[in-house]
């Protein structure tokens, strides 16, 4: 048998792990293909936003070029940009900083 070599074992804390605890934002981006229309309906029926709001968000992606549509953990951010891609919208997340 061969002698075992130590084995070293990194310090599992994260350094900045209160940035892990950040909210993460969901960015809906204006594309050429999808009707404003179409846009608001799927904010309504994904997010249960009114007409008004989700109609607001629209016109903030088409005139903006973006706007978010909903923030929360990175599991919750995650879902909804699957979901968001599934309607065939153009979803992005990133850490509320």
């Amino acid at each position: 048998m061969s002698p075992t070599a130590p084995v070293e074992v990194d310090d599992p804390r994260v350094e900045g792990a209160e940035a892990l605890d950040e909210p993460w934002i969901v960015l809906v981006w204006n594309d050429p293909v999808n009707l404003m229309s179409y846009v608001t309906y799927v904010l309504q029926k994904l997010f249960g936003y009114s007409k008004a709001k989700a109609t607001q968000l629209m016109l903030q992606v088409h005139h903006d070029g973006r706007a978010v549509v909903s923030s929360g953990s990175r599991e919750e951010a995650e879902r909804d940009v699957f979901r968001l891609h599934e309607y065939g919208l153009w979803a992005t997340m990133q850490q509320d900083r």
